[in-house]
């Protein structure tokens, strides 16, 4: 077997080269367009692990034997960043994700928070880093229009489940959030208390925790599109600026980024993206890629040259936006469906692992290139979770976790355990990457 060499103490787990450490992890920094660890350049391929501390907590919709087996098996192939959902509401919405981190009393779930605690705790035993989301524009996990709602008693719009109700209804309702200011004290109170939170198991605060890398403000968060574009995206970067000062002001340590789209979430307008992005406080860009969603790829029309040529002037675009910013930029989400748009693990993923091969080399050859780009995070780590509904369709009472939302089918755009040309290709790259950051100077 082969062992993987660490600054520290480890234990080889049985069967598989990998270990469980406790090694003396330091923070990740920015130097100009670089993330560093004690002043060693930082790539990396990460996944989104929305999930993770759900399955950290010790309760009936947990599964930490599970958990370790996914952080395990995501260690062996080389992933070693994850984006995870820290923030959650209770919700009104018809597909609840539930239980919630925050109730709409003003309480928090002990149990769920302790989830998170035992999720940083194994991350850092494989020197992993996390992303904590702490936000979400979209409904799926409370988000910001669940704070408009608590704060104003507008009742949410869902048109996931009401089909009298439209998406740009939605996206208007959750943008008055940025002007909502009682909504903003409960945010910036939840943040507060988790940033200095003492984790139960490894006894540290969470800003002083150098498994945290990003301390993220949403989920894909956009400017409203009701009214003037420039005067919404001002208030828009104004939100980012103020928030992410208001986070490094209390997690000097730690990174902040916004989980932008890019162009896609700030009206189209590239320009809008780096005004949002400029905050001295937002330390990186992101960008997200979904090919079937903005209608680049439909799986009956297979144009895989048109998507790839889509989603190659997408990159670049980007790429040359966080050069004009001297920051780095990370590709934090992108998804690819199965064949056939089908859920089922056993459905072929011939265009989906077609399409991880070409953006994969995009991240490779941009970091040869010594260009701004920092690391990607697929979407998403489905691992173990299989839905048990035929349709795929997420149900009250499912605790299976794959890593779609539950108002898409359960394993649409999920990477499962099962996956093995997804897996051969993923742990490719991972590993080459690994060592293109071990050679860069």
């Amino acid at each position: 077997m082969k062992k993987l060499i660490v600054n520290a103490i480890c234990v080889v787990i049985a069967g598989i080269a990998l270990v469980s450490c406790k090694a003396k992890q330091a923070f990740v920094k920015v130097k100009n367009t670089n993330f560093t660890i004690k002043d060693k350049p930082y790539h990396f391929v990460g996944t989104n692990f929305w999930y993770g501390a759900y399955l950290g907590a010790d309760t009936e919709y947990g599964n930490r034997e599970r958990l370790i087996r996914e952080l395990n098996q995501l260690q062996q192939i080389g992933v070693k960043n994850l984006r995870v959902v820290a923030a959650s509401e209770e919700s009104d919405y018809g597909l609840p994700l539930s239980p919630p981190f925050q109730y709409k009393n003003g309480t928090y779930n002990e149990k769920l928070l302790e989830g998170l605690d035992f999720l940083l705790a194994e991350m850092a035993k494989r020197d992993m880093r996390a992303v904590l989301v702490m936000n979400n524009y979209w409904d799926w996990s409370g988000g910001m229009a669940e704070y408009v709602s608590w704060t104003t008693g507008k009742p949410v719009i869902d048109p996931v489940t009401n089909k009298n109700q439209t998406w740009d209804e939605a996206i208007k309702f959750s943008a008055t959030f940025y002007t909502n200011q009682k909504a903003q004290n409960l945010y910036r109170k939840y943040i507060n208390m988790l940033v200095n939170r003492t984790n139960v198991y490894t006894k540290k605060t969470y800003k002083n925790d150098p498994a945290v890398m990003t301390w993220e403000l949403a989920n894909e968060p956009r400017p409203s599109n009701a009214g003037n574009a420039e005067e919404k995206v001002k208030i828009f970067a104004n939100w980012v600026d103020k928030t992410a000062e208001f986070i490094h002001s209390i997690a000097p340590n730690q990174l902040v980024t916004t989980g932008s789209e890019g162009s896609k979430g700030t009206l189209n307008n590239l320009d809008y993206t780096l005004q949002v992005h400029s905050s001295k406080y937002i330390d990186y860009m992101t960008f997200h890629m979904w090919p079937k969603n903005w209608g680049w790829y439909k799986f009956d029309k297979p144009e895989m040259e048109q998507t790839k040529q889509k989603t190659a002037q997408y990159f670049a675009e980007h790429l040359e936006l966080a050069k004009k910013l001297d920051k780095p930029i990370v590709m934090e989400e992108f998804g690819f469906v199965r064949d056939g748009e089908k859920h089922e693990p056993d459905t072929p993923t011939t265009a989906r692992d077609e399409y991880y091969k070409f953006v994969f080399q995009l991240l490779k050859d941009s970091i040869q290139a010594k260009s701004p780009l920092g690391g990607l995070n697929f979407w998403g780590w489905g691992g173990e979770g299989r839905t048990p509904q035929k349709d795929g369709m997420w149900k009250p009472g499912d605790i299976t976790y794959t890593a779609d939302p539950y108002s898409e089918a359960q394993g649409l755009n999920s990477v499962f355990n099962t996956d093995e040309s997804t897996l051969k290709i993923i742990s490719k790259y991972a590993h080459e990457i690994d060592k293109l950051s071990s050679a860069k100077k």
